[in-house]
């Protein structure tokens, strides 16, 4: 990976670019139930708020791409949060029902707060607010939990690879120490903003000796306030370097912490779910784990993702967005963006994962070899449109 950012696509551009997004001729009425292609309803958004992180993890920044020369996307392509809660509400009519606010890292998006209180306003057609959700590194959650609650965020998802504060830093690449991340966790549990629920990645020869420090950790601490879930290294986007003997397959972490802690499986809480939940047997809390590597969970993803200046993407692993700020900027009505985006939705066919077997191995670019022809397109940063 070369140390320049000049010879990196900028994360805007990377992929085939689309056609712009107009107004199809058939409406597509906000009737609060909207399937794809495959019957898949569309209840959750994802909107990225901003592409900028403070944290530079190899798997999802790396440093030597994400520099200090990196171009970042201009304040003014950022949406506006007036711009976001316009679209939040049409997504809102057409069956969303869960909001979660991504980045980069959420947090370092001035004021976020007043997003939350216009977000916290949107009913859908039955009347119900939406559940409001952010998932953040945790560095600046000690400072700002209680704010964040007051503006009507429920809860809260942090990222934590580690608890060995070596370790972290490293897997940060930006000497951040943990006890801020778990003084982060504390103040959110304190604010409400719980139950909370802790992310792990796990990279083979990296942190996967963390997972049983982890799970002891929070099983002691928080019991049943704090959801840990272990996720496998995903090949996202074209910078991490991916690679599949990184892995480390769920079953492998339930067979770790099973055997020092007997597991038992859980009903998934909602459809569409992608975590695959296990309880302690004795009582002690739960754990997840997602397992987009190894056992797709495509057949029922109900999830859009919106990036933070206005394209809509259908998959965590797409190439491209469909660019709805166009209509957003111009003269189009509510009316008009919401056929938009049901006519996108469906005629939405994605299903990476399960197709993942049929590809040949990942070579690192961020482009794998399809059925064993021609390269596909480079994939989207994750850091873009959220994890």
């Amino acid at each position: 990976m070369k140390n320049s950012s000049s010879t990196v696509i900028p994360i805007s551009a990377v992929g085939h670019a689309r056609p712009a997004v107009a107004v199809p001729e058939t409406a597509v009425p906000a009737t609060g139930v909207l399937h794809d292609r495959l019957g898949r309803p569309l209840t959750d958004l994802r909107i990225s708020v901003t592409d900028r992180c403070n944290f530079r993890c190899s798997y999802c920044m790396p440093k030597d791409v994400f520099d200090k020369d990196y171009k970042y996307l201009p304040h003014s392509a950022l949406l506006s949060f007036e711009e976001m809660t316009r679209l939040a509400r049409l997504f809102a009519g057409h069956g969303v029902r869960k909001i979660r606010l991504t980045g980069g890292e959420p947090l370092l998006r001035k004021n976020i707060e007043g997003l939350i209180e216009q977000l916290a306003e949107i009913r859908t057609p039955g009347g119900e607010a939406l559940a409001l959700t952010l998932t953040t590194n945790g560095s600046l959650l000690a400072r700002k939990a209680a704010a964040l609650k007051a503006a009507g965020l429920q809860r809260v998802t942090v990222s934590l690879d580690s608890l060995d504060d070596a370790v972290f830093r490293h897997m940060n690449d930006v000497d951040f120490p943990v006890a801020d991340v778990l003084a982060g966790i504390d103040a959110a549990l304190a604010a409400g903003l719980g139950p909370i629920k802790v992310n792990m990645v796990v990279k083979r020869g990296t942190n996967e000796q963390e997972i049983l420090p982890m799970a002891r950790y929070f099983r002691a601490h928080h019991g049943a306030k704090v959801v840990l879930r272990f996720i496998e290294y995903m090949d996202v986007g074209a910078t991490n370097g991916w690679r599949m003997d990184e892995v480390l397959p769920s079953a492998d972490v339930i067979a770790r912490i099973h055997a020092e802690f007997p597991l038992v499986p859980l009903e998934a809480a909602t459809p569409g779910e992608t975590a695959q939940r296990w309880a302690y047997a004795d009582g002690g809390g739960e754990i997840g784990v997602i397992s987009s590597v190894t056992q797709a969970f495509c057949h029922d993803c109900s999830r859009a993702r919106l990036s933070t200046e206005g394209k809509l993407y259908l998959c965590l692993f797409a190439t491209a967005g469909h660019d709805l700020r166009p209509l957003l900027r111009g003269a189009a009505s509510d009316d008009d963006i919401a056929s938009a985006i049901g006519h996108i939705w469906q005629g939405r066919a994605d299903r990476y994962s399960e197709l993942r077997a049929l590809q040949g191995p990942d070579d690192g670019s961020g482009s794998a070899q399809g059925n064993g022809s021609d390269k596909a397109p480079r994939r989207v940063e994750m850091s873009y449109i959220g994890g």
